[in-house]
């Protein structure tokens, strides 16, 4: 019956429906079934498929967001219980924003949202973010990550500026910078010694977790 509950539990996720989803969440619960399992084997599983769908070019934006939507509506009954039930499931912590000087940020978003659907704990500094901001959210959140996002040319250029004031500040060993938006690419990332690249919110979640030793 658990093997069934958890294959559910990911068809909701990859079929979007935030209603099914949350109301499987809660039948977990009731039904003793540990909240770290529920998402570990049930809504992950989903979730990672959705990824691997989106790349495969069988999902689309639409299909996307309505995954990540449904993730995070049985996230919101489920992690209130991780605490009760052992140690709190945790991917990393990634701080991210998209760099000063662009307000851009839907791509942003749906970045944001695929990482906290698969685990992450997200701080989201917004758009038009000045760099030190980067790094005080960091140092504060005690994050692994720092997750930076330029659509424009002329503002990717502060993705390699972040990079140098970690340097200067002799903080660049604390912190993998993941870096991504439309001019960015791996080249770009080398270029500047990012620790990685997300080509997409789903290129960006694998990166995170290779980051994190997890991929």
């Amino acid at each position: 019956m658990t093997i069934e509950l958890f294959s559910a539990m990911a068809k909701s996720v990859i079929e979007g429906d935030c209603q099914n989803s949350a109301s499987l969440a809660r039948a977990a619960l009731l039904g003793g079934v540990p909240a770290a399992e529920a998402i570990e084997k049930g809504f992950i599983p989903g979730i990672r498929e959705v990824g691997e769908l989106w790349e495969a070019g069988e999902y689309f934006l639409p299909e996307l967001i309505a995954s990540a939507e449904a993730m995070k509506s049985a996230l919101a009954i489920l992690r209130p219980a991780l605490s009760q039930g052992g140690p709190v499931l945790k991917e990393g912590t990634i701080v991210i924003g998209t760099v000063e000087g662009d307000i851009h940020d839907i791509g942003k978003n749906l970045v944001a949202a695929m990482l906290s659907a698969n685990g992450f704990e997200v701080i989201d500094l917004g758009a038009d973010v000045k760099l030190p901001a980067f790094i005080e959210a960091a140092e504060k959140a005690g994050a692994d990550i720092i997750c930076l996002s330029a659509l424009l040319t002329t503002t990717m250029l502060n993705q390699r500026k972040l990079v140098e004031l970690l340097v200067e500040r002799g903080l660049r060993n604390r912190y993998k910078v993941l870096v991504g938006g439309a001019p960015a690419s791996p080249k770009w990332a080398a270029e500047i010694a990012a620790d990685g690249y997300g080509e997409n919110a789903a290129a960006a979640v694998r990166a995170a977790r290779a980051l994190m030793g997890k991929g």
